[in-house]
């Protein structure tokens, strides 16, 4: 349900008010924060200590007991509600690895309020990978205008240049391969300069050359139909406007995230690759701005839901 203090559990349980959940489902939370928040919507929460014990027509709650009433903060960085939306993904994370439940949607953390229990955190992605054993992962933003996928994602700029390197571009090229050959007819991938004008032939910088074309002269290798380096400043007009990609694959986590929330802030969906299980979210944060207002979207987390139903059937 994610950090109590931001917009998961409202988006949560309205969503469920609107019938907009169409599959049988479990909350990993926290009731405390779920029942206040219940007062605006009169639903039946339910909770339960195993997905085997779920009913229908009711909300179903793992409750993970860490947040009383009097830890809600509606709003404002809480370091109890960070430790417990953390706590959530790895209940929800193991349950999947033993295939007591098919899918993993997130709602969103704050990573400023996670981090004042565990200064490590990065993400959602990062935390399930490591639950899973997979060093290998990586998020794709998907949307009906634009997918995209990144070389990397949580990290300084200056780590993401030094983390461009063939190894890496290769993984990522991979997972995207198999991953849009699951959501579209054909998968023909862009691949992302990192320097302006994708490094006009090293005039701007090397790893166009000595990274990136490389990697991806390797992936045409295996038959896949990948260009690049292209410039990234006129990428996403061939990819969205000329319908000439299906897929764009970013070198680091702003190339791919601007022009994916500017075309479909609410519609966008974040999938995570290289996992053993089904793992998709919400493409936006906490909110604390609107938390609790009674005025979050849902558009996300139901597409995020459809995501998961239509990665599960694949």
């Amino acid at each position: 349900m994610g950090d109590s203090s931001g917009v998961g559990p409202e988006i949560l349980l309205k969503a469920a008010h609107e019938n907009s959940i169409p599959v049988p489902y479990i909350v990993y939370g926290d009731l405390a924060p779920l029942t206040k928040l219940n007062e605006q919507y009169n639903l039946t929460l339910h909770p339960i200590t195993h997905p085997f014990e779920a009913l229908p027509n009711v909300v179903n709650i793992i409750d993970a007991q860490l947040l009383t009433e009097a830890d809600l903060t509606p709003g404002r960085i809480n370091a109890k509600s960070g430790h417990a939306a953390r706590e959530y993904v790895i209940r929800a994370t193991k349950a999947a690895l033993a295939k007591e439940i098919t899918a993993i949607v997130t709602l969103p953390m704050n990573k400023e309020a996670t981090q004042l229990t565990d200064p490590n955190f990065t993400g959602h992605t990062e935390l399930i990978g490591e639950l899973c054993g997979s060093d290998d992962v990586t998020i794709m933003l998907a949307s009906d205008d634009l997918i995209v996928t990144h070389v990397s994602t949580h990290c300084s700029l200056r780590q993401a240049i030094e983390r461009c390197k063939q190894e890496r571009i290769k993984t990522i090229l991979e997972l995207t391969q198999h991953a849009v050959k699951k959501l579209k007819p054909a998968a023909r991938i862009a691949v992302a300069g990192l320097n302006p004008h994708a490094g006009e032939n090293g005039l701007f910088g090397m790893e166009e050359i000595e990274e990136i074309a490389p990697s991806v002269e390797w992936a045409q290798a295996q038959g896949w139909n990948v260009k690049g380096p292209l410039p990234p400043d006129t990428l996403f007009y061939m990819a969205v406007r000329r319908k000439q990609f299906d897929a764009v694959v970013c070198m680091y986590h702003d190339q791919g995230h601007i022009p994916s929330k500017l075309l479909d802030f609410e519609g966008g969906v974040n999938i995570a690759l290289g996992l053993p299980i089904v793992r998709t979210s919400v493409d936006h944060g906490t909110a604390f701005d609107i938390a609790w207002k009674g005025i979050a979207s849902t558009t996300s987390f139901r597409a995020a839901i459809d995501m998961a139903i239509r990665l599960t059937r694949q």
